[in-house]
């Protein structure tokens, strides 16, 4: 696996204690949304996914213990697929959705073929990635999704590092829509939208990128 010091950071003792405030059940998830933007996960994601069929084959990378693919599990999607770099979530995630398909592996080399996945989704994962790391993260995602990228992280029109829980060097936001726009003439926008939190001044960006299909995989279809 390549080395980072981020990467380093997520698979000691540092990433454990994230997935231990993370593991929570359903119900709990979806009140964290509701206390965060005044709105669950579920009712977020129902304009971006409203066109995305429940056969689709669905990558989340940086999938922690899988409470957004039990989201996804709700709504009616069976082809499920998650990668995660800590072995700890990993086990739970494996725990909670036990239909599901997961691997260890991050994003800068993720174990799948070219246009595997129908769609390929990060939520809050890409904030954790340093800005001179991002291009070979983004570059997997967009060589395994062959119709769809999605995403919900951090956002603001500048790169600004933040300091999170005391470190340097683990945080940052930007605009990630942009970002995969900037860097491929194959993608387009079909949604985004900003979702502020209820209680500080950070905002979130929902965003839903459409690939334009390689012939060549369209004609396998």
């Amino acid at each position: 696996m390549i080395d980072t010091p981020q990467i380093a950071a997520w698979v000691n003792a540092f990433g454990r204690e994230y997935t231990d405030r993370n593991a929570l059940n359903a119900s709990e998830h979806e009140a964290l949304y509701e206390k965060n933007y005044g709105v669950s996960r579920r009712k977020l994601n129902e304009p971006f996914l409203a066109d995305i069929p429940a056969g689709a084959r669905i990558l989340e990378v940086g999938c922690n213990v899988g409470n957004q693919l039990a989201v996804l599990r709700q709504r009616g999607y069976r082809e499920l697929h998650g990668i995660e770099i800590q072995p700890y979530a990993l086990e739970q995630a494996r725990r909670n959705l036990p239909d599901a398909h997961f691997a260890e592996a991050c994003a800068f080399e993720i174990p799948y073929p070219d246009h595997y996945f129908d769609m390929v989704f990060t939520s809050g994962v890409l904030i954790h990635i340093a800005p001179e790391d991002l291009p070979r993260a983004i570059d997997e995602i967009h060589r395994c999704a062959s119709q769809h990228i999605w995403g919900f992280e951090y956002y603001s029109p500048q790169t600004v590092q933040v300091n999170y829980r005391g470190n340097e060097g683990l945080l940052w936001k930007m605009d990630y829509a942009n970002l995969y726009l900037d860097r491929f003439a194959d993608l387009s926008l079909v949604r985004r939208k900003e979702v502020p939190y209820r209680e500080n001044c950070n905002v979130d960006s929902m965003f839903l990128l459409r690939k334009a299909m390689d012939p060549q995989v369209r004609d396998k279809r």
